[in-house]
């Protein structure tokens, strides 16, 4: 095991200890809390000493107030949250793990994780990137799309580990995914057809009585992409984790309702289907990736080459 792959590790450590340890939801006291603990769901701020205040807490002006998701106080507030700490944790992981990437591909030595990750970045660029956007074109892009994909694969990943959290299964997070996709999508091809091009070329050739109602229909694609990109990634994530968590409430349901004994009964069955739906998450984690990456790729391509 070299340094690398030691950090990596520590890194992952660390930001499941702080979420387990100082996030919110997790000094709250009640029979679900367990559960609560593996919902991996609910963002949550992070909070410290023997009062749980918060760590981090800058008020917002009132003007802000409607986006504050805390109805149980005035105002709004910018706080440091368990998920923001998995997002840099991803940063990091980036960081670490492709640490020693370009060294191999430019020499053809490395360790396991580097031929490990080489391979990831070599099917991004050669079968994802490239076909879709050429080769001159992609090259610029590639440096997005490779963070792109492996901030969000370790972001879903990690999230199935325990005491850790699932950014993704957030619906802010998606959305600020995706919210890049489109403006390098509608500023990409902006710049490159120039702005009058751009709005020219978003709507095919039709008779020009129709041309208003398919600029409108057309401008509702353009804004329905980055919007899909948004909620699907949502979805997936946070619904495996809600099925998992369904089964393990099964558990504490069968206690409440049955006895103790009923439920020691069920918990092998409960665990079982529970174990078995995050193996098929494992899956989802990396296939979600992909089709975000790809899906993204294909949308700021077709923005730049609308020809094509």
């Amino acid at each position: 095991m070299n340094l690398r792959t030691i950090l990596a590790a520590l890194v992952i450590v660390a930001a499941c200890y702080l979420n387990f340890a100082m996030a919110e939801h997790h000094v709250i006291e009640g029979d679900f809390q367990v559960v609560q603990m593996f919902s991996h769901l609910v963002p949550a701020a992070i909070v410290t000493g023997a009062d749980h205040a918060r760590l981090l807490s800058i008020d917002l002006p009132a003007a802000l107030a409607g986006l504050d998701m805390d109805l149980t106080r005035d105002g709004a507030q910018l706080i440091l949250t368990n998920m923001q700490i998995f997002m840099v944790m991803s940063v990091f992981l980036i960081f670490i793990v492709l640490g020693g990437v370009a060294n191999y591909v430019r020499t053809g030595k490395g360790d396991a994780l580097s031929k490990i990750f080489a391979g990831f970045c070599m099917f991004i660029r050669d079968d994802m990137v490239y076909p879709v956007m050429g080769a001159g074109t992609g090259r610029k892009f590639l440096p997005y799309f490779l963070g792109l994909f492996f901030f969000i694969v370790f972001m879903n990943l990690v999230g199935l580990v325990p005491f850790s959290a699932t950014p993704t299964a957030g619906i802010a997070t998606t959305f600020g995914l995706a919210l890049f996709t489109f403006v390098i999508m509608v500023a990409g091809g902006m710049i490159v057809q120039g702005p009058f091009n751009y709005i020219k070329h978003l709507v095919p050739e039709v008779p020009w009585w129709l041309w208003p109602l398919m600029f409108v229909v057309e401008l509702i694609g353009v804004l329905a992409k980055p919007f899909a990109l948004m909620v699907r990634l949502f979805a997936n994530m946070s619904g495996g984790h809600m099925v998992v968590l369904s089964f393990i409430g099964l558990i504490f349901l069968a206690a409440s309702q049955a006895g103790t004994s009923v439920a020691w009964a069920a918990s092998p069955f409960a665990v079982g289907f529970a174990v078995f739906i995050m193996i098929i998450e494992a899956f989802v984690a990396l296939l979600q990736a992909y089709v975000f990456t790809y899906l993204s790729i294909l949308f700021i391509g077709g923005s730049l080459h609308p020809d094509h």
